[in-house]
């Protein structure tokens, strides 16, 4: 049974950083991309970030290109998002996913999602 259960979330001013992590069971986490996806308060699902298998391969949305960066642990079989210079419309519910298509939401596994909200 496929699990992602993200962590890492909260409160931070503009300009704070945050660490997500997903840990990751149930599946073939070293052979399989991973991503994050993000949902803004009434607004739909969105696509953040995604990394291969070997974590030599990164993507970003242009929104967050220069201030988050995806790695993985696959030892550990936890995914990461470090996100830095965060700004209010980053705020949202961030979840862990795989087995996506390619920079979409189309996602097979989901986690149960972490909040994070950026206000002074």
């Amino acid at each position: 049974q496929v699990q992602l259960v993200e962590s890492g979330g909260g409160l931070v001013q503009p300009g704070g950083s945050l660490r997500l992590s997903c840990a990751a069971s149930g599946f073939t986490f070293g052979y399989s991309h991973m991503h994050w996806v993000r949902q803004a308060p009434g607004k739909g699902l969105e696509w953040v970030s995604s990394i291969d298998t070997g974590s030599g391969i990164t993507n970003y949305a242009d929104p967050v290109k220069g201030r988050f960066s995806i790695s993985r642990d696959n030892a550990k079989n936890t995914l990461y998002l470090q996100m830095n210079s965060l700004k209010p419309e980053d705020t949202g519910l961030y979840y862990c996913a795989t087995h996506c298509g390619s920079r979409s939401t189309q996602c097979n596994y989901w986690g149960q999602g972490t909040q994070v909200t950026v206000s002074s």
